[in-house]
């Protein structure tokens, strides 16, 4: 899957992972286009891919909501490639 970022969080994703902040959980997306629309909001997007068959291997919980965005709460740096 993706997700989708604005260029200024690039260098703190790569290090630290994906963390849902003050959101109830970190989105990904099925698609890059939409990913592409959500690091639009942010500025200039960058798309990261996300190795979700290896998290979801690893025992990470993965959740779909209504309107078909995926759901996770942390996304390590090492399931993390540009």
């Amino acid at each position: 899957m993706y997700h989708g970022t604005a260029q200024n969080n690039i260098e703190s994703i790569l290090e630290k992972g994906i963390e849902k902040r003050n959101r109830q959980h970190v989105h990904l997306s099925f698609d890059k286009e939409t990913a592409t629309s959500v690091g639009m909001r942010h500025g200039k997007p960058i798309i990261l891919t996300i190795s979700t068959r290896k998290m979801f291997e690893d025992g990470v919980l993965f959740y779909l909501s209504e309107n078909g965005v995926w759901l996770t709460d942390f996304v390590e740096a090492k399931y993390i490639s540009r």
